[in-house]
């Protein structure tokens, strides 16, 4: 039957169309020069198409761009295709240049890239399942991820993974079942909850050296940058996917989030249920986000706590038991020259000025309101130093609860005034 059908197909389409179809049919093939002046073909078919191109009026499933059906669970797809082997046709060998991988260019992507990166932060990261209560009552669980970031035990994660909004939930009183890479199991305690921020510490004890994963730098990254994110997605441990940086400074604003400003990295990556808490990497295997939310309506928008702020966090967990952070009372925008242009258009008056920050509101009662700020000013220079963002001004602030600062505006016909203002800690639960 075959040799039937193979002397068919290239009696009415020739040589070159038998050969397509052979392979896009997952077929091995391979011309044979002989001595003589006839041609033969050898055609190696897997066992899975053999019925399949014994029956010829299926044949047209299986040409190009079409997919074969998949087996068993519908919603799965598998498709596998036996590839022409690399082989010199002279001399029926695979050649050594075939067989080795390419080293990719210095600063390229090679083919190991992203298994390297994984592979170096793959122990380290860990399953955690907290008992969900209701009144005393167990009802469900949650589930997240976690990288082991210290050889103490020392898990980093997400703080709705581990507590509620109140404080540790009732039924698990802050502790957390944690499974390792490798099997093992623990219970941890959670230790240090951010609700703010979302960030968490759950700290487990083992006898046995514990992996653990390097903490990197967020602020070197840029949009296209490759990052791979890890963790436990629905229970399936181990769990790797890849993708690009697509925005570096997303703000908490852009999503509708209210309270405090907040900046997350945007990625492509497949995020789901159960990668909250586990690491964002980058290509050297370094941790640079933890994995925070997603865009349900959409596909390829997910949101990742920059490791620079994280780092910030996990020292006020240290030092000062919980995160400390100072309030002006100001609405602030980053000022350009579009926004100022746009400005001076509806105010003759506005202050010249090529960078800044605008202060659209100040809140009643407030320190800024105590110390004389007033909605249009633009804050040109924070404790001596000149700034151009909101970003600056908070780096500058830092933790300086209750120390005076400094402050230069400037106003209309562009006077400058020089303020003096006393932050006070936030409301965490602002």
């Amino acid at each position: 039957m075959m040799r039937q059908f193979m002397r068919k197909v290239y009696k009415d389409y020739g040589l070159i169309r038998l050969v397509a179809i052979a392979g896009s049919a997952g077929v091995g093939y391979q011309l044979v020069n002989n001595d003589s002046a006839d041609r033969s073909i050898q055609v190696s078919v897997p066992a899975l198409l053999r019925n399949t191109l014994s029956s010829p009026w299926i044949l047209p499933d299986i040409i190009p761009n079409s997919p074969i059906p998949s087996l068993g669970n519908p919603s799965l797809s598998f498709f596998s295709v036996s590839s022409p082997p690399a082989a010199d046709v002279n001399k029926g060998a695979i050649s050594k240049e075939a067989s080795e991988s390419p080293k990719p260019c210095c600063g390229c992507l090679g083919r190991d890239t992203i298994a390297n990166a994984a592979a170096k932060v793959g122990p380290a990261v860990v399953n955690l399942s907290v008992p969900k209560g209701f009144h005393g009552m167990t009802v469900g669980k949650s589930i997240g991820s976690g990288t082991i970031i210290d050889g103490d035990g020392t898990i980093l994660t997400c703080a709705h993974v581990v507590v509620d909004f109140q404080g540790f939930t009732s039924s698990s009183k802050g502790k957390v079942d944690v499974t390792l890479q490798d099997g093992r199991s623990f219970e941890g305690t959670v230790v240090n909850a951010d609700l703010h921020s979302d960030i968490a510490i759950v700290k487990i004890n083992s006898k046995t050296p514990l992996p653990t994963a390097k903490l990197g730098c967020s602020s070197t990254l840029r949009p296209g940058d490759w990052v791979v994110a890890v963790g436990c997605p629905l229970s399936l441990q181990n769990t790797i996917t890849a993708g690009i940086v697509s925005c570096v400074d997303r703000k908490s604003s852009d999503l509708g989030l209210g309270g405090m400003r907040r900046e997350y990295l945007q990625t492509d990556c497949a995020i789901n249920s159960g990668n909250s808490g586990g690491p964002l990497v980058n290509i050297d295997g370094e941790v640079i986000g933890v994995n925070i939310m997603k865009v349900l309506a959409a596909d390829g928008l997910s949101f990742s706590v920059p490791m620079d702020s994280v780092s910030k966090i996990l020292e006020h967990f240290k030092t000062k038991g919980r995160v400390v952070r100072p309030w002006l009372g100001l609405k602030m925008l980053d000022l350009n020259d579009m926004i100022v242009a746009q400005l001076k258009e509806k105010d003759v008056l506005f202050p010249d000025v090529t960078k800044g920050v605008l202060v659209p509101m100040v809140s009643p009662g407030s320190p800024a309101e105590r110390a004389g700020f007033r909605p249009g000013d633009v804050v040109v220079e924070f404790e001596g130093k000149p700034v151009g963002s909101i970003k600056e001004v908070i780096e500058i602030m830092g933790d300086k609860v209750g120390r005076p600062i400094r402050v230069v505006v400037k106003r209309s016909k562009n006077t400058s005034v020089t303020l003096t203002v006393i932050p006070e800690e936030a409301n965490p639960d602002m």
